[in-house]
């Protein structure tokens, strides 16, 4: 079974639904999410917010929080994980904010992506470093983790 079949298996066992929020990712994640057949009783939104100014207006994404930190940040990666949970009927909302490459010039590393997961419990937030491992690469290590994150929340 692949993870996303792993994902629908366990949320809709336990009644769970999921929403995503996703810039680096442009909507590959709920892409994989919705691939098995019977996702639609699990899924229950998805946003693609690959500008500053899409994230502001779908997920209230704060301007300072944006300009103080950048749009690859944890704390970026937070209120879109929040925003996404807020805006939707979902138990648990994922977000990806990344530099997947390349070419990338700036402080911040190609291949470093920042995750936002909100759920009942809250918001926790992580950034992985996939590196320089080219563009579909890291967006395909990105879709995996957040599948996993997924799980590793709902499982809890």
């Amino acid at each position: 079974m692949t993870q996303a079949a792993d994902l629908l298996a366990l949320a809709r066992e336990l009644g769970v639904m999921i929403a995503t929020a996703e810039s680096c990712t442009a909507g590959m994640i709920s892409a994989a999410i919705t691939d098995p057949p019977g996702a639609s009783a699990i899924f229950d939104r998805g946003f693609v917010t690959y500008t500053n100014r899409a994230k502001i207006d779908l997920l209230g994404v704060r301007a300072e929080t944006l300009e103080a930190f950048g749009a690859v940040s944890e704390e970026v990666a937070r209120e879109m994980a929040s925003g996404a949970y807020d805006r939707s009927d979902a138990d648990f909302a994922v977000s990806v904010t990344g530099i997947a490459g390349p070419g990338h010039e700036g402080p911040k590393p190609e291949g470093r992506v920042c995750f936002g997961l909100a759920g009942p419990g809250g918001v926790r937030t992580e950034t992985v470093d996939f590196g320089a491992l080219g563009r579909a690469h890291v967006r395909q290590a990105t879709v995996d983790h957040a599948l996993g994150l997924l799980i590793s929340a709902i499982t809890q």
